[in-house]
């Protein structure tokens, strides 16, 4: 019999409790890391000695701050080219592509290569955010827990995702969509038992970011007025409209990508050319340099003004996108965040001024436009909507950023196929999963598909005799197994018409004397994702149905052909439109 399905075994407490470890361990972790970015950042640009987080902003270089990005870009240039080449670009895609090919098995040096380079990069002003790396960073430290350790391929990869989850939420105090984002983009599935380690690990991360930075919100917002039909409607067309420009940012980042893979110059020294044109943009507006956090505090703050946002949302878009494009080391939700915000507070200030009686306030125009942005981007809509509550712990924002979100989430699925985060493992055949539906075979029992009317042998029966009758026999001759039976009805096994036909047994030799095991069975009320995985298990093409009342009682049969024929119900429901309720026809 086929083992019966559980939800949970006691293993996830076992994966859970190291989940939790892990946890605590990647925010320490995440909390080095600032300070890391921090330490670079102060002596880059301000020659001290600190490791204060701080923006770049304030320096006072002149024209040499346009050599301090190339410089990081040279470091990270040979730190990839010596170190591992996955550390560059933004982590994400890598952990993804690792999770769905190598069994979530990240080589154990990019649990140090990738923090320290991406510390290098932001720190020497690359426009990027510190999550990405720590995002990267968690989900290695997990790979490596599970390699360490005696676990499954699926235990490692929740491991994996629960490192991911943990980094994000103890960067931005955002444990529930740390875990949405390692469900959409790491896991590719919700079940209980790697949802439950995930959350466990992303819950003690933001616990320790408590105790070591406190919990307020990660972009404080003042209070808003809750919308009205007008303004939802303005956020549904906002949403429409991001949705687009984030399927044109996404080709450009990869469209700028491709450039460089044309250049007649070794990749090692792409960072640093992509860095020559963040040192200009940030000249010109210090803004873009670095993290940018205090950037989006303030577009959501309603701080900047329209030629501010204006700017901040071309020049960072420039910036960001070079330098991703170019290879170097850093992350992308905090860029998309800006840019996203940024155009939306531009928006939304057009509104005010030209378009009053919609009553959009250009605050929440931000908010919405900067989760819709990553959701246009990423494909990760419930990560998008909860992250920007999450954030900003404004609740009246709940239901615009659930329009907005869909919304771009609807014109990115119509107008492109990949995302910010797939396209690039795409380019090299790997597969994605893009929808997370229910086991269809698991909906199904065997009773309902398998065959009722069944055609056994006796096992008395010699070969010879069962040649001629599969020769003569007809359409229920042309089975590929048969149950073999005894004189008494009782099952004895099942023989393979291979085997019947193998002219190197003798004809005078039986049918009970080819039964070489029990027959394998499966009860009437079990699922047809059981049967499945207890055929692959056995390396079989058919099992006997059982009775479901635990007797030996068979009562069909069940081959790999009725899994195939289940599958035409489910065809049928996601293809074929139908109009189940018609008017009646008039009366004559």
């Amino acid at each position: 019999m086929p083992r019966r399905f559980r939800p949970l075994s006691t293993r996830v407490v076992w994966i859970g409790a190291l989940a939790m470890l892990l946890g605590a361990a990647v925010a320490v972790v995440a909390r080095a890391l600032t300070a890391l970015i921090g330490l670079v950042t102060n002596l880059a640009f301000y020659g001290r000695w600190s490791f204060e987080f701080s923006s770049p902003a304030g320096n006072h270089l002149g024209l040499w701050v346009i050599a301090i990005p190339v410089i990081g870009g040279l470091i990270v240039g040979l730190m990839a080219r010596f170190g591992s080449r996955a550390i560059r670009g933004h982590g994400i895609p890598e952990a993804m592509e690792q999770v769905l090919l190598n069994e979530s098995r990240i080589p154990p040096r990019i649990t140090w290569l990738k923090p320290v380079s991406s510390a290098i990069a932001i720190g020497t002003g690359g426009p990027f955010g510190a999550e990405g790396p720590i995002i990267a960073t968690g989900g290695a430290l997990g790979s490596l827990v599970g390699q360490l350790l005696h676990v499954t391929a699926e235990e490692r990869k929740t491991l994996l995702a629960a490192g991911a989850a943990a980094g994000m939420a103890a960067v931005f105090n955002a444990p529930v969509s740390a875990v949405l984002l390692a469900l959409e983009l790491l896991l590719f599935e919700r079940r209980a038992r790697s949802l439950i380690p995930v959350a466990l690990g992303a819950a003690v991360g933001t616990g320790v970011r408590f105790a070591l930075e406190g919990s307020a919100a990660m972009f404080a917002m003042p209070a808003l007025a809750a919308p009205d039909l007008p303004a939802l409607l303005a956020y549904l067309v906002l949403g429409l409209i991001i949705g687009a420009l984030s399927v044109g940012i996404t080709r450009l980042v990869y469209a700028i990508e491709d450039g460089f893979e044309k250049l007649p110059i070794h990749w090692m020294w792409w960072p640093a050319l992509g860095a020559v044109v963040t040192g200009i943009v940030g000249y010109f507006l210090p803004a873009t340099l670095g993290v940018g956090y205090t950037n989006i505090s303030a577009v959501l703050g309603g701080q900047l003004g329209l030629g501010a946002m204006l700017a901040l949302c071309l020049l960072k878009l420039v910036s960001w996108s070079i330098s991703l494009g170019s290879g170097t080391s850093g992350g992308t939700l905090a860029p998309l965040f800006t840019i996203g915000g940024a155009l939306g507070g531009v928006f939304g200030t057009l509104a005010v001024l030209y378009l009053p009686w919609l009553h959009v306030d250009p605050r929440m125009a931000a908010l919405v436009c900067m989760a819709a942005i990553f959701a246009g981007a990423s494909r990760a809509f419930l990560t998008s909507v909860v992250f920007a509550f999450e954030t900003t712990q404004e609740p009246r924002g709940l239901l615009p950023l659930l329009i907005g979100c869909a919304a771009a989430y609807l014109i990115s699925g119509l107008l492109m196929r990949n995302t910010i985060m797939t396209e690039k493992i795409a380019r090299r055949g790997v597969r994605v999963p893009s929808d997370y539906a229910a086991d269809y075979l698991d909906r199904i029992l065997v009773r309902d598909a398998c065959a009722r009317e069944v055609v056994t042998l006796p096992a008395g029966q010699t070969l010879e005799a069962t040649r001629a009758w599969l020769e003569v026999g007809g359409a229920i001759a042309q089975h590929q197994g048969f149950p073999v039976v005894d004189a008494q009805g009782a099952l004895r096994g099942v023989v393979t018409r291979r085997d019947l036909l193998d002219r190197q047994i003798a004809g005078d030799r039986t049918v009970g004397e080819l039964v070489k095991r029990p027959a394998l069975a499966v009860r009437e009320d079990h699922s047809l994702r059981e049967a499945a995985d207890h055929m692959v298990e056995a390396n079989v093409g058919r099992l006997i149905v059982l009775g479901a009342d635990g007797g030996h009682r068979m009562v069909g049969i069940i081959t790999r052909g009725d899994l195939l024929a289940a599958h035409a119900r489910r065809l049928r429901e996601t293809h074929l439109a139908s109009q189940t309720l018609r008017r009646r026809p008039a009366t004559p």
